[in-house]
């Protein structure tokens, strides 16, 4: 069951609108241009607007059409009606298109019709990295908490598989292997015998992952149970039983926040040859001045007290049409004592929908 909502927008002279007289024979027009495919159509409100004008249709009480005459000559006509499950659609998108040229030709407009979206008890939209819309084919929603931390899904999409979904924002799936396979530079580096620290890394995908490549030792330093507990459940083809077991001959996870672990290690003077962050994606922000981009140099100054003079940080970054972001994340790389350097890789990611950076960074040593 979902509350659909069409879209239409028209484009006239904008002279047609904000002209209040020549704006009623505009609004008599595209009435009578609607009631050719709403035939029991009827005005229930109108009112003048600072910008423009608006009215609002309803046919049969069932859909309703809010209609906003903009002075700017834009014209944006939501259509929207409640549909059930097994009910076919009261507005088709073919019927849109049909009322889009319709009105084009009736009001001498160019326009544009957009598919249904659907707001119901199952979210199929998320965000890019720049705030674009992306609808999912998700149809079922798995398991759905709140840890101390941070809410959690697991849902399924019929393309995609189970996806973790944490804070409304699409984690990983099931089919996004080339996402761990991108962080770890996978046939790149070179992980046999080595000892390996990550910081986050949740879902079990990349220690899974990094397990296959006979490493030393690996720990895994993971603050949020709940988590591991749901991606153990529900995510058994990206993380094996590494979140079931949680320690054996080459690996632990330790549940604790890494801030903790990395000032233990700095006291130890414990190295690793690679430090993984697999934490949250860094910020959208125009500016490196909040907490969370003071959370990330500190992770990032922490990290590489840990590291060996040969050793590595592999991290996520953003998506690449955020450069802003990367810029900022850059530019605290550029801050780092003693200095650094670094390069970028990029992946398209299925569930993010859009190409992702991953960032390589090591001691610079010249």
């Amino acid at each position: 069951m979902s509350a659909q909502t069409i879209l239409v927008g028209l484009s006239i002279d904008p002279n047609r609108i904000s002209d209040q007289f020549r704006r009623k024979d505009a609004v008599k027009l595209l009435e009578k241009g609607l009631l050719n495919f709403f035939p029991q159509l009827k005005l229930i409100f109108e009112t003048n607007t600072s910008d423009g004008y608006l009215c609002v249709f309803s046919q049969n009480d069932t859909i309703f059409l809010n209609v906003r005459f903009f002075n700017h000559g834009i014209i944006a006509i939501n259509i929207e009606y409640f549909k059930n499950d097994i009910e076919q659609p009261l507005v088709t998108f073919d019927l849109t298109r049909q009322v889009r040229n319709h009105l084009e030709k009736t009001l001498n407009a160019i326009g544009h019709a957009y598919p249904p979206i659907h707001r119901s008890q199952i979210r199929k939209y998320f965000l890019s990295s720049d705030d674009r819309i992306f609808e999912f084919d998700i149809d079922k929603v798995i398991f759905e908490g709140t840890s101390p931390f941070q809410k959690i899904q697991i849902v399924h999409s019929k393309s995609l598989g189970n996806i973790l979904v944490l804070d409304e924002l699409q984690n990983i799936a099931e089919s996004d292997l080339i996402y761990t396979e991108t962080l770890m530079q996978r046939g790149i580096e070179n992980y046999e015998g080595k000892e390996i620290c990550i910081l986050g890394g949740g879902d079990g995908a990349l220690l899974y992952e990094l397990l296959k490549e006979k490493p030393k030792y690996v720990i895994m330093l993971e603050i949020d149970e709940m988590v591991m507990q749901v991606c153990n459940k529900y995510m058994k083809s990206i993380c094996g039983n590494v979140l079931e077991l949680r320690k054996g001959e080459h690996f632990e996870i330790i549940v604790e926040d890494c801030m903790i672990y990395l000032d233990k290690f700095i006291k130890e003077s414990k190295k690793f040859d690679y430090v993984f962050g697999d934490l949250t994606d860094i910020p959208i922000s125009d500016a490196p001045s909040n907490e969370i981009w003071n959370f990330f140099h500190s992770i990032l100054e922490h990290s590489f007290k840990i590291l060996k003079p040969t050793g590595k940080y592999l991290t996520h970054g953003n998506g690449i049409n955020s450069p802003h972001s990367l810029s900022m994340f850059e530019m605290q790389l550029e801050k780092l004592d003693p200095k650094v350097k670094f390069t970028r890789s990029t992946a398209f990611v299925p569930s993010f929908m859009e190409d992702w950076v991953f960032y390589q960074i090591a001691f610079d040593n010249i």
